[in-house]
């Protein structure tokens, strides 16, 4: 096994990556750890989203009507990179897909619009995927944050109602390794501006109840009222998320190595660097800037 790449997911658009039907407030919540409420996109779904970018090239044609057409699918470089689960065909893919995690969430502030807040739990996971050394950071309480000067008022820091004292800047080099996650000009122009290290349990909080909910509505035409069944809450990730993915490749006996990771890359770069992944597409949810970096 092989882990050579990071892959960042910058959200263009709000994403819902859907854990199905629930019994509480929100009737479709997104995916989350159960432990520290931190949502995550499942490697199955970025794997299934990374080989549709395969699923139109030519892989045989067909007569219809007469005229030869083409027929369009995966072909067999997609086989080898992402397997095969037909009983004649049956084989593994060499690509490994982690599951995507927030890295960076977006919250209101009274000072600069918004921030994006990061906290120690999720910064120890970041530096050990990433293979490095995190760099020591002052203790903070719930009270207490890490803040740039420019989301400051009167040495405070105000998130959505909440009202935290700033205990000290954020670390350069956190900053900086931040700041190389994506190319998009939002995020790269502006990191070292508005990144706030908080506490585990306000990051925990945060991600939990300052999500977007919108309430989803079908009309019956005959009616012209809500359609039975038709009215539901959806949670959703706000656009400015930044999440990432570890990828990397199984070393399967073959006479010569696939470059897995590098194809995936490349065919990502052909789409112009953007995903979308999780539901409601049509709708322009979950639009996501992609960048790759080397482990």
């Amino acid at each position: 096994m092989k882990l050579n790449k990071v892959v960042t997911l910058f959200a263009r658009t709000p994403l819902h990556v859907g854990a199905g039907n629930s019994v509480g407030a929100i009737d479709s919540p997104i995916i989350r750890e159960r432990h520290t409420n931190v949502a995550l996109i499942p490697g199955s779904s970025l794997k299934g989203v990374l080989a549709d970018l395969w699923k139109n090239e030519k892989i045989g044609t067909k007569k219809v009507d007469g005229k030869e057409v083409d027929v369009l699918g995966r072909g067999e470089e997609a086989r080898e990179i992402f397997g095969d689960d037909s009983q004649d065909k049956f084989c593994a893919g060499e690509l490994l897909v982690g599951e995507a995690r927030v890295v960076a969430f977006p919250v209101r502030s009274a000072k600069n619009s918004f921030v994006w807040i990061v906290s120690p739990m999720v910064l120890q996971r970041f530096y050990r995927d990433f293979g490095k050394k995190m760099p020591n950071l002052l203790e903070l309480d719930e009270k207490s944050c890490l803040a740039p000067d420019e989301v400051c008022l009167d040495g405070n820091v105000v998130l959505e109602e909440y009202l935290f004292q700033k205990k000290g800047t954020v670390n350069q080099e956190i900053v900086d390794i931040f700041k190389a996650l994506s190319n998009e000009p939002l995020w790269k122009d502006t990191n070292a501006s508005r990144l706030v290290i908080v506490s585990d349990e306000i990051f925990s909080y945060f991600i939990k109840n300052a999500c977007e909910v919108t309430t989803r509505i079908r009309i019956e035409d005959t009616i012209g009222s809500v359609a039975k069944g038709a009215l539901f809450n959806q949670e959703q990730l706000p656009s400015e998320t930044m999440l990432y993915a570890i990828l990397g490749e199984l070393e399967l006996p073959r006479s010569q190595p696939i470059n897995a990771v590098d194809k995936v890359k490349t065919k990502v770069e052909q789409a112009n660097n953007l995903l979308q992944i999780g539901g409601d597409a049509t709708i322009g949810l979950g639009f996501c800037s992609v960048n790759f970096i080397n482990l």
